[in-house]
């Protein structure tokens, strides 16, 4: 049977063919060179996107948080909220018209009654009573809030108009309740005077149940809902799922608030208070709010959104779409802990299928199988504090730096670095020698033999002498014990030297750790003061940045006792710097001057012959070559017999490795 096969674009609907680890982690690494933490590096990882096997692209979290802020965006140029409350301004203009036609007719009908039955004192009374009506309407203050709780206390002459606000009160009622307890506002749409009465007392036990929660006692959970639970037909099986929910209406809330004008904002709350016609069941609500603020967030750190569009919105859908913005704001803060590496939630993954589509849940998922893949790769791993370098990871990156630097001399065939001396303690040779005392008893039989040949000739048995032992040759070993000193200056980053230093400290460390396992290697950083860096803490090493001061005599002293512990190697500092000392200790305290003071060189050269009398050999890498520079590093060479090297950073890595390798080789 013929099979048929159909080809198309990818458009990130087919399988995914899988992503490089190694490639993610190679970008990863060179952000860490480049002076940046691990956090800040994933970010970037992350945020940009990733390529596949194939090489394809693949788009990263900013891209799906940049389609969260334009639709925002899009909200904000479309409304305004300057006509909150237009729509009830105009419901209550209308009734007030209905009422003010009724008034009108019945003082017509009343005009022909009277003048029918001639009763001149009647019709006086009528005029009167319409007359107080219609003074009372035109009396209404503009205010919505102030004008229902003027009218509630009118009494209608059109049952119409008085029908149309009873409905509006109501509407307006479950509204503001809505706005704290939004179950209980749709449950509002028939109460009555007893229902609210009920309401009130709910709204008490609620607080109660919160201020036990505060004072760390049982809230109470199921008590309560027991009890109220009609309140709440749908309400989550535990009390945190329940407290979460009332403080998202209340940020609504609060959010629309913030958002308003003070003025507007007054409004509001008068008209809460006209609208729910009881005090106490206001004061109850109050204290509800005040007690959900404060076992949240702070209630003046809420989202304040700046409308400015042309659409008026009416309080209620201003309640909703402030529900649409926050939950975009989640969205946002899901995204942004997905940087991390922590996985984003269900509901949160459907929402935002919801928002933006199966695309950006696809991108998303990417984006996670970018840390999964890295944590599967034994790259990284989930700490106290998030994600975090692994010691495999921490070995690649310095792997990395070793592997660039070698790069550019595998020209001049840069090998295993072998010594001309033959000695004891190293990889067998194919040569061999006679046996001296102290020498491993590695014996080559046959030449031993044969030397006990030559000497007394061919007979059976063959007697040995100790002239005639002959032993295998082996590689003379020697090891060696470093300090690497890396200024890290603000002058370092600021002429882009700081790179290049660190990517060197990773390179010399995996060298040492891969090829010479018995060598030791410290890492010094130095600036006003020096500090012993930990390996583990080399690929995530990030320079001073706002410390003035090259306290050269401080990491002298400090490497100068590190390398005390290894009396029996050879010992030498490394150091790697853009300038000459411009700090030095008095006591305990660094003083930093600049120009440099005499006193300065003074006793960084002191303990340059420190280190010179403890045998240990200090070897300069300078990055600049000013004239005070030039001279300072020439006195320093003559005292302690070292080298300097003024070399540019991109071949800083090259001279570091080389000198190293040829200096370990070097008989102490």
């Amino acid at each position: 049977m013929a099979v048929r096969h159909r080809y198309s674009n990818w458009d990130g609907t087919q399988d995914d063919p899988g992503l490089d680890p190694d490639e993610s982690f190679g970008r990863l690494a060179e952000d860490v060179f480049h002076g940046w933490d691990l956090e800040s590096a994933l970010r970037r990882l992350l945020g940009q996107g990733t390529r596949d096997r194939r090489g394809r692209r693949l788009p990263g979290l900013e891209g799906l948080l940049e389609q969260l802020r334009r639709r925002r965006q899009r909200e904000l140029e479309r409304f305004n909220l300057e006509g909150l409350f237009a729509d009830i301004r105009e419901r209550i203009d209308r009734i007030v018209q209905q009422e003010r036609r009724a008034i009108a007719e019945r003082r017509s009908d009343a005009e022909r009654r009277g003048d029918a039955a001639g009763d001149p004192a009647a019709q006086r009374i009528r005029e009167r009573m319409a007359g107080a009506r219609e003074r009372q309407l035109d009396a209404l203050p503009p205010e919505p809030g102030s004008a229902i709780r003027a009218l509630e206390s009118y009494e209608f002459l059109d049952q119409g108009a008085a029908q149309a606000f009873s409905e509006l009160v109501s509407e307006l009622r479950r509204q503001m309740v809505g706005s704290q307890l939004r179950e209980v506002g749709e449950a509002m749409r028939a109460m009555g005077p007893d229902d609210r009465r009920r309401l009130r007392e709910m709204v008490q036990a609620l607080s109660r149940m919160l201020r036990a929660h505060g004072d760390g006692a049982d809230p109470g959970y199921q008590a309560f809902m027991d009890r109220w639970g009609s309140f709440f037909p749908d309400h989550p099986p535990t009390f945190e799922e329940f407290l979460a929910r009332l403080q998202a209406q209340m940020a609504q809330t609060q959010a629309l608030l913030r958002s308003l004008t003070p003025a507007a904002r007054r409004e509001v709350e008068e008209l809460m208070g006209s609208a729910l016609g009881d005090p106490a069941l206001q004061a109850a609500l109050a204290e509800l709010g005040r007690l959900l603020r404060g076992a949240g967030d702070d209630p003046e750190a809420a989202q304040r959104y700046r409308f400015f569009g042309d659409e008026a919105l009416p309080f209620g859908d201003a309640l909703s779409l402030m529900g649409e913005l926050q939950a975009l704001e989640e969205l946002e803060r899901a995204l942004r802990q997905a940087y991390r590496g922590e996985a984003v939630p269900a509901a949160l993954r459907e929402r935002l299928r919801t928002t933006l589509g199966d695309d950006a849940v696809r991108a998303l998922d990417r984006v996670q199988a970018v840390t999964r893949a890295l944590e599967a790769s034994g790259h990284l791993r989930r700490g106290e504090e998030g994600l975090e370098l692994t010691p495999l990871g921490i070995r690649r990156i310095g792997q990395k730096a070793l592997a660039d630097i070698f790069r550019r001399l595998a020209a001049d065939r840069f090998g295993q670095h072998p010594t001309a001396a033959r000695g004891a303690g190293g990889d067998r040779q194919d040569d061999t020698r006679a046996y001296r005392f102290g020498d491993p008893f590695d014996v080559h039989l046959g030449e031993t033999i044969l030397a006990a040949v030559r000497r007394s000739g061919a007979r059976v048995p063959v007697r040995l002498e100790p002239d005639d032992f002959v032993v295998h040759a082996t590689e003379r070993t020697t090891r060696s014990s470093t300090v690497l000193m890396l200024d890290m200056s603000r002058s370092m980053p600021l002429r882009g030297y700081f790179y290049a230093a660190k990517k060197v400290a990773l390179a010399l460390d995996a060298l040492i750790r891969t090829q010479y396992p018995r060598d030791q290697l410290y890492v010094v950083g130095f600036s006003d003061y020096a500090r012993e860096i930990p390996p583990g803490a080399l690929a995530q090493l990030s320079y001073n940045e706002y410390v003035y001061g090259t306290n050269l005599q401080h990491g002298l002293l400090l490497a100068r006792r590190l390398l005390a512990r290894h009396p029996g190697s050879n010992r030498q500092v490394i150091i790697v710097s853009d300038g000459e000392p411009t700090a030095h200790m008095e006591g305990n305290r660094a003083v930093f001057y600049y120009p440099p003071l005499p006193e300065t060189f003074q006793r960084t050269l002191e303990a340059v012959r420190a280190c010179t009398r403890d045998g240990i050999v200090i070897n300069t890498f300078m990055l600049e070559s000013n004239q005070h520079l030039v001279q300072f590093i020439r006195r320093m060479t003559r005292q302690n017999r070292g080298r300097a090297f003024f070399i540019s950073p991109d071949r800083l890595g090259d001279y570091v490795l080389l000198d190293y390798v040829a200096g370990r080789g070097r008989a102490a």
